[in-house]
């Protein structure tokens, strides 16, 4: 064997070594092995995720099924409702099936499915009104998620909270099961994406030292993060920079002495800036540059509920907050939820309220600031 081919084989060996042994940390084999029979028996796949898909659920579904397809699979993203234009870059966005638009053919599509691969979400109410087609689906089912408290409604779980991402788990599952050797630039760029959408570009969800070996293998595959960057966290049309600078001009108030933010948009607001999904993405975390800020709440008025975004630091609970008083949930730091029962001053109310319980707990975590 010439030189250069053994210096092939050696690297590809220490690679996937060294990802075998970060990987043997958090996955368990007998899952990975099981894992690997059901996409080896399986031809037809579909995959979904939660509804108001945003970076790491279209990143992680795409990035599976570019991998699924270069296995010779009939795979397909199936997403509950449109994914907002900002994610258009990635590769394959333009093949996602939107539930909403054509739910006859996607349920077809599900019902001819052999394996049904969940990404993103830990219950099937976060699938809205695709979640009756996926629940009554007899094909197996894989949830892949990093929320807390998930359902158990599947044949296989990979539920890993402690994850930056979803797409950081997609890739240690891909990784454990021998694909990183074999995994593309379109599955690479997709992934990353998630990655930098769900830690702002690696400004929170990210004390995890692994995450950055994550990171740098994606980029050994050629992605251009300052692209992904630019494109899924920067660039805003002009009517959704309107809109935040409007929103954060004129309807940011700080709360139990500056501590604690809200910021309201009502359905009359959204119309007069010509609203579109995913115009608003970003404005809850804009408060928290603010000195002292602990935590930030975006109350949203969308047709049919309230929609509520949650964003703190220093592990203030804001998921805890969420899931009391809009039956939501999340991470500490990242969470949300909806209100249904009154109006969005009722909801602005409700949040003044717990702020005022939470007195102690935004103190705390002021003090971790100076610590």
């Amino acid at each position: 064997m010439c030189k250069v081919s053994q210096n092939f084989r050696d690297s590809y060996y220490l690679c996937q070594l060294k990802l075998t042994r970060m990987l043997k940390k958090v996955l368990k084999e007998s899952d990975i092995k099981r894992l690997s029979a059901l996409l080896s028996q399986s031809e037809r796949i579909v995959l979904t995720c939660h509804v108001r898909p945003d970076g790491d659920a279209i990143g992680s579904t795409l990035g599976f099924c570019h991998v699924l397809r270069a296995m010779g699979k009939d795979a397909r993203v199936i997403a509950p409702d449109a994914a907002p234009k900002s994610l258009s870059f990635l590769p394959g966005f333009k093949d996602i099936l939107t539930y909403s638009k054509y739910p006859d053919y996607s349920a077809k599509l599900v019902a001819e499915a052999d394996l049904l691969i969940c990404c993103d979400f830990n219950c099937l109410k976060r699938l809205d009104d695709f979640q009756t087609v996926i629940s009554e689906s007899a094909a197996k089912k894989v949830l892949i998620d990093h929320h807390t408290e998930p359902e158990y409604f599947c044949d296989l779980t990979f539920s890993f909270p402690s994850m930056s991402s979803t797409c950081e788990l997609v890739f240690r599952i891909l990784a454990a099961l021998g694909m990183y050797i074999d995994m593309n630039l379109d599955t690479a760029t997709c992934l990353c994406t998630g990655l930098i959408t769900d830690t702002q570009n690696f400004a929170v969800n990210c004390s995890d030292p692994e995450v950055y070996e994550v990171l740098m293998r994606l980029l050994d595959k050629g992605v251009d993060k300052p692209k992904i960057v630019r494109e899924a966290l920067v660039v805003k049309s002009l009517e959704s920079f309107r809109l935040q600078s409007y929103a954060l001009s004129e309807k940011l108030e700080l709360y139990e002495d500056g501590h604690a933010a809200i910021v309201t948009l009502d359905k009359d607001e959204l119309n007069r800036f010509n609203y579109q999904r995913g115009d608003s993405e970003g404005v809850v975390n804009r408060p928290l540059e603010i000195k002292d800020v602990i935590c930030s709440f975006f109350l949203r008025e969308d047709p049919d509920c309230i929609k509520v975004s949650a964003r703190s630091i220093n592990n203030f609970p804001v998921n805890a907050i969420c899931k009391l008083l809009f039956g939501g949930g999340g991470h500490v730091m990242a969470a949300g939820g909806e209100y249904t029962v009154g109006t969005i001053d009722d909801c602005r109310s409700l949040l003044i309220e717990a702020f005022q319980k939470y007195k102690n707990e935004l103190k705390e975590a002021l003090d971790k600031s100076f610590d």
